[in-house]
């Protein structure tokens, strides 16, 4: 039931807060789009929840990530930018100027959008996952895998994406387990040979991790072989880092009636813009980025939504 209480109307509307979001608003204000930013239900997104970022330009000593994200909000708001709290419940893209609702209380209209939902990592489930993070669990090989350079990890799943974060991680750690709860791995084949023949992988078919243990930190895996069957067995692994490659879920469900999404639900863009097929609506960040899902990559494509905003405007004559 529609519980929309009033209507407001910008020019520009940002919806999401991370690297490409905050970015987006940067430009934006300074192209003076006046845009509205809504920081959703995670303000600053996915990095708020990770310790040091080692691999964003400009920090050469690293930076702890609610800093870095920290430091963006404030840049956005320097140059004028509208930051809110709220989160958007619902869309109308059907048609100028756009819908999106706050809260399920306000409609906002705005004459261009840019969708910086993010993406949302998935995880098991175990309550070990929250209670280490940031303190050896992980869902980023490349973000945090620095960390464990000659130590030894666990990585979970059974797809490219695992066999991706393996193969990188075995680069870096001195032993590398794959978790895998089936019996085969789901891989392309060229994937499975790379890691089968890694001599730094070790595969551990029909094992199901069931919590962590440590005290300051992740210091080992508690495992079950063969869950449910009559040779069931458990025990535990000592492990330093337990990463999490079971895939992303992007935050994109509210937009997918009007935007073009791959089937995961990644917003698809046209070539190597920002562009969707809805005008005057861009996607940037992870929500439109299967690849890469990198901090400074999301940033590059928050700049290039917005300026493909700016150039939309002055193209219908809404800006001078």
């Amino acid at each position: 039931m529609e519980r929309t209480t009033h209507t407001e109307k910008v020019k520009c509307l940002i919806i999401g807060s991370g690297p490409a979001g905050y970015t987006a608003a940067i430009y934006a204000s300074r192209a003076n789009l006046a845009p509205r930013l809504y920081e959703g239900m995670q303000p600053g997104g996915q990095l708020t929840t990770t310790t040091d970022v080692e691999n964003f330009p400009g920090y050469p000593d690293g930076v702890v990530g609610q800093t870095l994200m920290d430091d963006l909000r404030r840049q956005a708001e320097r140059f004028g930018a509208d930051l809110r709290f709220g989160v958007a419940t619902a869309a109308d893209l059907s048609a100028t100027p756009y819908k999106v609702t706050i809260d399920d209380e306000l409609c906002v209209e705005a004459d261009t959008l840019i969708i910086a939902t993010g993406a949302t990592a998935k995880y098991l489930g175990l309550a070990d996952e929250k209670k280490y993070a940031g303190m050896g669990v992980s869902a980023c090989a490349t973000c945090d895998g620095f960390f464990y350079r000659k130590k030894v990890v666990a990585v979970v799943g059974g797809g490219d994406t695992a066999c991706e974060e393996a193969i990188y991680l075995a680069g870096l750690a001195s032993k590398v387990y794959l978790l895998v709860r089936k019996p085969f791995l789901r891989a392309s084949q060229i994937m499975r040979e790379r890691v089968m023949k890694h001599s730094h992988i070790e595969i551990l078919f029909e094992h199901n991790a069931i919590g962590l243990f440590g005290e300051e930190g992740v210091e080992g895996v508690h495992l079950v072989k063969r869950l449910g069957e009559p040779d069931e067995t458990r025990y535990d692994l000592p492990i330093d880092g337990f990463f999490l490659a079971i895939g992303h879920q992007p935050n994109s469900s509210i937009f997918t009636p009007w935007v073009e999404t791959d089937e995961t639900g990644y917003i698809i863009t046209e070539g190597n813009s920002p562009r969707t097929r809805v005008p005057g609506v861009f996607a940037a960040g992870d929500v439109a980025d299967p690849h890469y899902r990198q901090a400074i990559t999301a940033a590059g494509s928050g700049c290039k939504a917005a300026l493909e905003a700016e150039r939309y405007l002055s193209a219908q004559g809404a800006i001078s």
